[in-house]
């Protein structure tokens, strides 16, 4: 009798059975949370803790200078209306995405900053990549360094917080895989040389080694679906949003450390 082919899946470093994907994602217990920082090499950790090395504060200097330049029709900069980013500004990345009465759900720190061009500097957006919007949130991000990201317990803010679990926890892609059964349940294991991460928002934006450029958060959230061969949303689409929310939520009471290093 001919035996059947028995087909072997690798995810993570973990084989896998064909037809045996893990089981559904638990969420890490606080205590359990690591950056992922906590598993970089000794050399990255040196780029990110030297200002001096840490290629991403090229765009927060950057950043500095759109603070202060004035723009739009009103002929205003963000410093006339918010004074001195570092005390204006403290806290601020740890506590977004946010929740907008204007649009009735949540934001993002990119949607406020154009939010913010839009209305009060009567000024055009900032196109999502952008030198501009990557150096100004970068910026703006750097003030919060240090400080512990917020529960995010708005009530409003509750049911995008479900769709960005459940988005993160669906099956999707070509893979039929879900962010949560890397992140969650094989985080520490290995897929291709690299120790998977727990997928905390900590130093965004981060700049990446494989990218050698600053990015945000959405463009990772999309160079993981890509790797899902997954669908991919367009920037600034509520789906990637809501994701965003959760993975705060997620990561409540972690220090930001933006502009971080990642491989």
């Amino acid at each position: 009798m001919r035996r059947r082919a028995r087909f072997i899946l690798v995810i993570a470093g973990l084989p896998l059975a064909a037809g045996a994907l893990p089981s559904p994602a638990t969420e890490i217990p606080l205590n359990e949370r690591r950056s992922a920082y906590d598993d970089m090499s000794r050399d990255n950790k040196a780029m990110q803790d030297d200002d001096t090395s840490n290629p991403g504060m090229l765009a927060v200097l950057d950043g500095e200078a759109l603070w202060s330049a004035k723009a739009g029709a009103s002929g205003k900069s963000c410093a006339d209306c918010h004074g001195d980013a570092k005390a204006s500004m403290k806290g601020v990345a740890a506590r977004y995405p946010a929740f907008d009465a204007a649009s009735g759900r949540p934001v993002n720190l990119e949607q406020r900053i154009n939010l913010s061009r839009q209305q009060d500097q009567q000024a055009p957006a900032f196109a999502y990549e952008s030198k501009e919007m990557l150096a100004l949130s970068a910026y703006v991000a750097l003030q919060s360094r240090g400080e512990p990201i917020e529960a995010h317990d708005d009530p409003r803010l509750k049911p995008f917080i479900d769709k960005g679990r459940a988005a993160f926890n669906q099956r999707q892609g070509q893979l039929n895989l879900s962010c949560g059964q890397c992140h969650d349940d094989n985080w520490g294991k290995h897929l291709a040389g690299n120790t998977v991460p727990q997928a905390h928002p900590t130093g965004y934006p981060s700049y990446r080694l494989e990218w050698q450029s600053l990015g945000s958060l959405q463009r990772r959230l999309r160079n993981c679906m890509i790797g899902m061969r997954a669908e991919t949303y367009p920037y600034g689409a509520p789906e990637y949003v809501d994701m965003e929310l959760y993975l705060m939520r997620r990561a409540r009471g972690m220090k930001l450390e933006t502009p971080g290093v990642r491989p």
